[in-house]
């Protein structure tokens, strides 16, 4: 009996000291910082925004199966699957991105949902994420061998910083703070400046916008913020901030980045108020049966494509982080084959590859398929 008891006593004590080690480490700033006080009054007035966390314009349960949330991600991690992660590595292309010409529109991918933007003469970074692990658990996202190839300090100065919403793989702690000498200005969904403010940026220089909102922070550019079907949050805590796309607008071009969105109307109205468009990246990977809602398949991103009347289409969300058990290079195997017969061109850039916008003819080889 003695000896029952102390077992259940340190039990109890493993499991306190437990306890309080993930409570101190939720404490750690990459988690940042949900809205509050004047952020949080502010969002209370978004149409968008109800019992105290934004929705999705359309019923949107983020699980599409019956299973609980922790069964379906064992299932995942630990589950039979494909090859979510190649064996080889990814080629990719070191571009020297300070020595370009500035006044030249293009877009260089820099792997999963990761830009390099030059369009009426800025620099715009979106989603940058320059960690080897896109997650707060050390080793649980980590990215496919050569893949990592650029830092913050490849970076020029960034005119703008675009952040879709504030996931690991699209809002990394580590690159954020790397970056923030380099960055002039901030454009963000509505509370997720609350992480900016957290992180030490001058929230001057940090905008937050809803669903259909306009931003001109510089002359002959506009940065329409637009809907996504999908969700956020950094902890246990959803929905708190909210999650966008953008289009981006001069003169002479337009350009859209879906951001992380399953398929839904919001694309025909996104076509309709701001397109036709030159260019757009799509998600179009990590799908999954278990979470349709949330991530488009590739025979979704195809449509989606016509639904924003886009001229070249470029798959987003894959080739870097695997966060599906799908293999790794389904999405690009699939996308190619429902573009075909389409009314835009499929362009599949190596990472680091430039884009280039001005009209010039530019081919794209099937490079995933060397990959061994």
């Amino acid at each position: 009996m003695k000896i029952c008891f102390l077992l259940l006593k340190a039990f109890a004590v493993i499991v306190v000291l437990g306890v309080v080690a993930i409570v101190a480490y939720l404490q750690h700033p990459l988690f940042g910082h949900l809205p509050e006080g004047e952020r949080l009054t502010r969002i209370a007035q978004s149409s968008n925004f109800a019992n105290g966390i934004f929705h999705n314009q359309i019923d949107t349960p983020v699980q599409t199966t019956d299973q609980s949330e922790l069964k379906m991600w064992m299932e995942t991690i630990f589950g039979e699957k494909g090859n979510p992660r190649p064996k080889g590595t990814i080629p990719a292309i070191k571009t020297d991105l300070k020595a370009l010409d500035a006044k030249q529109d293009q877009v260089i991918w820099l792997g999963h949902s990761s830009y390099f933007v030059q369009l009426g003469g800025r620099r715009i970074l979106i989603d940058p994420v320059f960690s080897t692990n896109a997650a707060p658990i050390p080793l649980a996202n980590v990215a496919f061998d050569g893949t990592s190839i650029y830092t913050a300090d490849d970076m020029p100065t960034i005119d703008l910083l675009l952040i879709t919403h504030d996931h690991y793989d699209h809002l990394d702690y580590p690159s954020i703070l790397a970056l923030q000498p380099k960055v002039k200005q901030v454009v963000v969904g509505l509370g997720v400046g609350a992480h900016f403010e957290t992180w030490g940026y001058e929230m001057r220089t940090v905008h937050e916008a809803d669903w259909y909102e306009t931003i001109e922070p510089v002359p002959a550019l506009q940065i329409h913020v637009t809907p996504a079907r999908h969700f956020s949050g950094r902890s246990f805590t959803r929905n708190k901030t909210l999650w966008v796309g953008f289009a981006l607008i001069t003169p002479q071009r337009r350009i859209f980045f879906s951001g992380d969105s399953g398929y839904a109307p919001h694309f025909a109205e996104v076509g309709r108020r701001y397109g036709p468009f030159d260019w757009a990246a799509l998600d179009a990977g990590q799908y999954d049966p278990r979470w349709a809602n949330v991530h488009m398949n590739p025979e979704q991103a195809a449509q989606a494509a016509e639904d924003i009347r886009v001229r070249t289409l470029t798959p987003g969300h894959v080739g870097r982080f695997s966060i599906s058990p799908h293999d790794w290079d389904d999405p690009f195997k699939r996308i190619t084959a429902a573009s075909r017969g389409r009314s835009y061109a499929l362009w599949t850039p190596e990472i680091g590859r430039p884009i280039y916008l001005d009209g010039r003819a530019q081919t794209f080889s099937a490079w995933w398929n060397a990959v061994k």
